[in-house]
């Protein structure tokens, strides 16, 4: 009987040791609360993040590789605002037509060969009508060739530490090896938004080419959220066969920017279906608090052999703190680490230092701080008289 009773007192005590029903429950509870996460459904993959801070809010498969479609044209547009940003290429300079680019296939602005158009209507070709001809027109103005700007393209993937792209096209017409990921889109989209002027065009739900012509072209964006959802004012669309219905958006609202990603919707109203559940989440339940703007000067780094000694360090994007809604920041401290051995020429946009936003022993946000101006290398004079009133200080 004794015997007995010690058997069942330690096989209770084994049971509530592992937790017994309540630990079981609670294992129910936990697989629930996760399903209940779920917020997407249907497509091959999602992500949704809030732009400053990078922050990862929801992720579904996130890094898939997968045909990006017309969604790669996100990266010819963040080259052509780069190019725009270094002095390298105007607004009202016109590009012409090639051959080649007029020949270009699937979604068109119907450029014909020679024809001309500036760069801010081309740009509006690409942003709205997902122009495949405006496409390789601009890669060529600004790579010389598609090929060469595809290598641009790739360049910038490597740059920003993508794992999961690579382009073989501007345009996202079908090739094989030519792949990216919804985490991979969001990064390129994050990096997009630091050009606000982006949105100027991604936002417009229509506008008009050729207008002063009879041959006037009427530009429908296929973004419809941006005409059905507040604070919608990007990105790009994208549509092929093999990628199904995908969608890279972007939202502002009470001073939050978030991007939303959907690969392989079955249908154009699931895409935007989907995307809406993640804004609308995104939304109710976090918000952003800014610390800085772009272009913010946040101080001064030294340059060896230039025209001038130092060069303004700016911030290269908008800066946040991330919080669930109601959340406050307090004792947030920053740490500046400028370059020590910059030597001219120093370009503008190159990066100088590096900005950390620290929360309680921990880095919440590192950026990069980038030069606001260039410095050329100085010449031989310049040298010789700073070198000579060096020898003269010295001497007194």
């Amino acid at each position: 009987m004794k015997r007995r009773l010690v058997y069942l007192i330690v096989m209770l005590f084994m049971f509530t040791s592992l937790g017994g029903p309540h630990a079981f429950a609670a294992e129910e509870k936990k697989a629930e609360e996760k399903q209940g996460t779920e917020i997407v459904t249907g497509v091959r993959s999602a992500i949704l993040m809030e732009r400053d801070t990078g922050k990862i809010l929801y992720d579904q498969n996130g890094n898939e590789k997968l045909p990006p479609a017309s969604m790669t044209k996100i990266m010819t547009m963040l080259l052509i605002m780069e190019a725009i940003d270094k002095g390298k290429l105007k607004w009202d300079e016109k590009i012409r037509t090639s051959e080649y680019a007029a020949s270009m296939g699937g979604s068109q602005i119907f450029l014909e060969p020679g024809e001309e158009m500036t760069t801010k209507q081309m740009l509006l070709g690409i942003a709205i009508g997902s122009g495949n001809d405006a496409s390789v027109a601009m890669a060529e103005r600004i790579g010389g060739s598609e090929e060469a700007f595809v290598d641009m393209m790739n360049a910038k993937v490597k740059e920003l530490g993508l794992k999961q792209t690579f382009f073989k096209n501007t345009t996202g017409l079908p090739e094989s090896g030519h792949y990216s990921s919804a985490h991979d889109m969001a990064v390129l989209a994050k990096e997009l938004l630091k050009y606000e002027d982006i949105t100027k065009f991604t936002g417009m739900y229509e506008a008009y080419l050729r207008e002063n012509t009879d041959k006037k072209f009427w530009l429908v964006n296929t973004n419809k959220l941006v005409r059905f959802y507040p604070g919608v004012d990007g990105l790009k669309t994208g549509f092929t066969a093999e990628a199904k219905y995908c969608l890279t958006a972007t939202a502002q609202k009470d001073g939050m920017r978030v991007i939303a990603v959907v690969f392989g919707a079955p249908t154009s109203k699931d895409r935007n279906a989907q995307v809406t559940k993640m804004l609308d989440y995104a939304f109710s339940q976090y918000q952003t608090h800014p610390v800085y703007k772009r272009n913010q000067t946040i101080g001064e780094a030294k340059v060896s052999k230039g025209q001038d000694k130092t060069v303004k360090a700016v911030t290269s994007e908008p800066l946040s703190l991330l919080t669930k809604k109601g959340e406050k920041t307090k004792d947030v401290k920053q740490k500046i680490t400028l370059e020590k051995k910059l030597k001219a020429p120093v370009q503008k946009g190159d990066r100088v230092g590096t900005i950390k936003l620290i929360k309680d022993g921990k880095v919440v946000l590192e950026s990069p701080l980038v030069a606001k101006s260039t410095v050329q290398e100085a010449g031989w004079w310049t040298l010789y008289k700073r070198s000579f009133g060096m020898f003269t200080k010295a001497g007194k």
